[in-house]
């Protein structure tokens, strides 16, 4: 079932809008593959993956880990599409887009420490037990 919209265009409804909603995700999930730091990343969260399952720690703090690293893979997804719209509309250097970068860099950066702080509180969960 579809609907239009303001813009004339057809918008589709219910399981098929569902459905082509993931097939929008798995695109950009193609094309977050080809960015080194997500790579980086997956590698990183598998390790995370591992450590998680031998420590001793509660379900609790391994929910918040998956959780985290989700939060982590859409910031990342979220700060590759302001560099990809930003090289588009400016593909000049301006201060406006550095700044727009800047910013989508340290939402990364905060979420990785937010990572990296449940890590630490899980290991002196571990050392301390």
């Amino acid at each position: 079932m579809t609907h239009d919209t303001e813009y004339g265009a057809s918008k589709r409804a219910g399981l098929s809008h569902l459905w082509a909603a993931a097939g929008y995700s798995t695109g950009g999930l193609t094309r977050l593959m080809k960015e080194a730091a997500f790579r980086q990343e997956l590698l990183v969260g598998a390790g995370l993956a591992a450590a998680y399952a031998i420590m001793d720690v509660t379900a609790a703090i391994r929910l918040a880990a998956a959780v985290l690293f989700l939060l982590l893979v859409a910031m990342e997804a979220v700060n590759t599409a302001i560099e990809e719209i930003i090289d588009r509309i400016s593909p000049e250097v301006s201060d406006t887009g550095k700044h727009a970068k800047d910013l989508g860099s340290l939402a990364v950066f905060c979420l990785i420490s937010a990572n990296s702080i449940l890590l630490l509180h899980a290991l002196a969960i571990e050392l301390t037990t």
